[in-house]
C-alpha cells in the first residue's frame, strides 16, 4: 500500500534533495524535533559527528507527533529523494522496509553488537526479514505526570497512586485558581495521555488485548466506556485555550507554574532540563496514577534508506554515532528518554532518568512492556491515525458520549485495519 502511496505522491514533491559528489562527507536528517529541549539532544549528535569531519544538513519539520514529517518524507521517497536518514516511529519503518526503500545496516549491526545490546522489543521494528533497517536512539515511555513542585506544595498535594487520588489533586489545583491540567489540544497529544487513561482504568493485561492485540471484546468493552468516561472527567481540568497548542507551551506551562500537571511522555522533561530545572527541587515526575510496575514505551529511529554507494559512508557514521554507549547518555540526559541499548549505566542521569531506566528494566522482564498506540508503537499506522482520530473528536465534543466513542473506535479500526 506505501508503494502506491510513494507513487502518488511524486508529483506533488517540490523537495529537492539531490545527491552530489561533495554530499558524501555531508548527514541529511529529516526530523520533528524543533522543540527547545530537542534541538539540544540533536545538537549531541550533530557534535558527535563533526569530530568525524561530516557536515550536518537539517531538515526538520515541525510538530511534535511527526505527521507533518511523515507527509513530508513520503513526498521524498516518491521523488527518490531520500535523505540519509528520518526519524521515524516503529511500525513507519516496518512500512518504508516493505516497500523496499530502506538500507542495510547488519555489517555495521554485527560489528557493534546491536543485537545483544538492543532490547528485543526495538529489534522487531528496527529489523526486517532480517536486516538492520534503521538505528534506535531512545526509548521513551508516555505513562508519565509532570508536576511544579511549588504549586504542589502550595496546594498540599500529595503523589496520587490511583485515579480518583489524581482527580483529588486536579480539584486541589482549581481551587487554588491554578489551571489543574495543561493539554494541548492536538490529535496525538490527547490520545497520548488517553494510552496512560486505559492502562490506568483496565490493568495490563487489558490495555495489550486492547491496544497491542486489538482484541474486539476488548475494544467494545465496558472498560473501555470507562476509560472514555474517565477521559472525559480529565479535560474537565483543561482550560478553554488549549485547541492546538503545541506539547511544548504545555509543558511550559507547568515550567512557569501557570499549570500543575501535564500527562505527557518523558520528552517533556527535555523542556524541564532545558529550563535549567532540577527534579525534587523544581518538579517531580510520577508514573499515571495506577500504571505503576507497566512501561507504555515508544523509540525514535533513525530509519536509513537506500542511498547511493559514496553516500553509505556516511550512513554508517550515524548509525555509529547513535549507537555508541557515550551518545546514548549524552543524547538521552538532555532528551528525557531512556537509552536504547541496556549496557548503559545511568551514572549521568538525574532521579527521573534513573526511575525511567530501572522501571524499563522491569517492565521488560515481568513482560508489562507495552507500545504506544498513539505513538506508533501498538499497531500500524493507520489504526493509530484512527484511535487519534477518534479520541480528538471525542475530547472536542464531536463525540458526545463514551457509548457512542466505543463504538465509533471500534468501526475506525476495524476499516484501518
Amino acid at each position: 500500500m506505501l508503494r502506491k502511496l510513494l507513487i502518488g505522491t511524486a508529483l506533488a514533491s517540490g523537495l529537492a534533495f539531490a545527491a552530489h559528489a561533495e554530499d558524501v562527507k555531508e548527514v541529511q536528517m529529516l526530523h520533528w524535533w524543533t522543540s527547545g529541549g530537542e534541538a539540544a539532544a540533536l545538537n549531541v549528535l550533530k557534535g558527535d559527528l563533526a569530530k568525524e569531519g561530516y557536515a550536518w544538513k537539517d531538515v526538520p519539520v515541525a510538530g511534535g507527533g511527526g505527521d507533518a514529517a511523515m507527509t513530508a518524507l513520503k513526498a521524498m521517497v516518491a521523488a527518490g529523494n531520500y535523505p540519509t536518514a528520518s526519524q521515524m516511529l516503529g511500525y513507519t519503518v516496518l512500512d518504508y522496509a516493505a516497500a523496499g526503500v530502506m538500507g542495510d545496516l547488519t555489517e555495521t549491526a554485527k560489528k557493534e553488537g546491536w543485537d545483544k545490546s538492543v532490547p528485543a522489543a526495538l529489534q522487531k521494528f528496527s529489523v526486517y526479514e532480517g536486516k538492520w533497517v534503521a538505528a534506535p536512539v531512545n526509548v521513551h515511555s508516555v505513562n508519565w505526570l509532570w508536576i511544579n513542585k511549588a504549586v504542589m506544595d502550595k496546594i498540599g498535594g500529595t503523589e496520587p497512586k490511583t485515579f480518583d487520588d489524581f482527580v483529588a489533586l486536579l480539584d486541589k489545583a482549581k481551587a487554588a485558581g491554578v489551571i489543574p491540567l495543561a493539554l494541548g489540544g492536538q490529535n496525538w497529544q490527547e490520545a497520548t495521555m488517553f494510552d496512560s487513561v486505559v492502562l490506568s482504568t483496565g490493568g495490563p493485561e487489558f490495555y495489550k488485548k486492547a491496544f497491542n492485540d486489538l482484541d474486539d471484546a476488548s475494544l467494545k468493552s465496558d472498560t473501555m466506556k470507562k476509560s472514555f468516561d474517565n477521559l472525559a472527567k480529565l479535560v474537565t481540568y483543561v482550560d478553554p485555550n488549549f485547541s492546538g497548542r503545541d506539547w511544548n507551551l504545555a509543558t511550559a506551562m507547568v515550567i512557569k507554574g501557570d499549570a500543575l500537571v501535564q500527562v505527557m511522555g518523558d520528552w517533556a522533561k527535555g523542556e524541564f532540563h532545558a529550563a535549567n530545572k532540577t527534579p525534587g527541587t523544581d518538579f517531580l515526575c510520577y508514573r499515571f496514577p495506577g500504571t505503576d510496575g507497566s512501561v507504555i514505551y515508544n523509540s525514535d529511529m533513525f530509519g536509513m534508506f537506500n542511498v547511493p554507494d559514496d553516500r553509505k559512508a556516511a550512513q554508517v557514521a550515524l548509525a555509529t554515532a547513535t549507537l555508541s554507549k557515550s551518545f546514548q547518555s549524552a543524547f538521552n540526559v538532555v532528551k528525557g528518554s531512556v537509552p536504547a541499548r541496556t549496557d548503559v549505566p545511568d551514572t549521568d542521569f538525574d532521579a527521573c532518568g534513573k526511575k525511567g531506566i530501572a522501571d524499563l528494566k522491569a517492565a521488560n522482564d515481568g513482560g508489562t512492556l507495552f507500545g504506544s498506540l498513539a505513538q506508533g508503537y501498538g499497531a500500524p499506522p493507520a489504526v493509530a491515525n484512527a484511535y487519534k482520530d477518534v479520541v480528538s473528536k471525542f475530547v472536542h465534543g464531536q463525540i458526545k458520549t463514551s457509548d457512542e466513542a466505543v463504538t465509533e473506535l471500534v468501526k475506525a479500526i476495524d476499516d484501518a485495519k
